[in-house]
């Protein structure tokens, strides 16, 4: 929990929606790629009367079943030819996964948040390097999209808390919705798109609302 915390912190103050980029000399797919949507990596929270953000098991795979039910109905508006991952339990995979999640988390505190490298110099410049092949060669694809997705919603105790504290001028935080994707050129591993989306809006246990976060989050994808 602590963790999750400070990644929210570290994200920097709430915007006004998606922040997106693209890699220095890429514009678009190229024609006839290929694209493999990795699984999305979703989980929900409730915000107790105290602030305490608890996980949602439940909430969590509601969210999952939308958020795969509008990834696959947008595959043939992505622009490329599009497959769905389906190596679990995949060891080398897994590794290229978890260098995934450092080099993301990186972008998203040093890139959109708040402790840019002035090395960068305001450029989207990461990558995963020779270690994104085993990827690669296990689908085949020229890239990988993936997408993580964090929503936290205020419990009834909250929103009670929050009207009370309002009353006597003492405002108090409810949810906040952080998500991001990025297509990953697996065979060089740079991070070539990015966007990013905070907001206090937005609610996955819906489907309608699922959509529309998926949506944003996509607005600029480089088909």
């Amino acid at each position: 929990m602590l963790r999750v915390a400070l990644f929210f912190v570290l994200c920097g103050p709430l915007g006004a929606g998606a922040q997106t980029n693209l890699a220095h000399g890429f514009s678009k797919l190229p024609a006839g790629a290929s694209v493999v949507l990795m699984p999305a990596d979703i989980e929900l929270f409730e915000i107790s009367a105290g602030g305490v953000t608890e996980p949602r098991a439940d909430w969590t795979e509601i969210a999952e079943r939308h958020l795969k039910a509008g990834l696959t109905t947008r595959k043939a508006r992505l622009g490329a030819q599009v497959t769905e991952f389906s190596g679990e339990g995949d060891a080398a995979v897994a590794a290229v996964l978890r260098l995934y999640r450092a080099v993301s988390e990186a972008v998203v505190v040093h890139h959109f948040g708040s402790l840019k490298l002035p090395t960068k110099e305001g450029r989207l410049d990461w990558s995963l390097g020779a270690d994104a092949a085993p990827l690669r060669e296990r689908t085949g694809a020229d890239y990988a999209l993936f997408t993580w997705i964090r929503d936290a919603y205020a419990s009834e105790a909250r929103k009670a808390a929050m009207l009370v504290g309002a009353l006597f001028g003492l405002p108090l935080a409810g949810g906040v919705q952080l998500a991001y994707a990025s297509l990953v050129d697996l065979r060089s591993g740079e991070v070539v798109w990015f966007n990013r989306l905070r907001r206090m809006s937005g609610d996955l246990r819906e489907s309608e609302a699922a959509q529309e976060t998926l949506d944003a989050l996509l607005a600029g994808f480089p088909e």
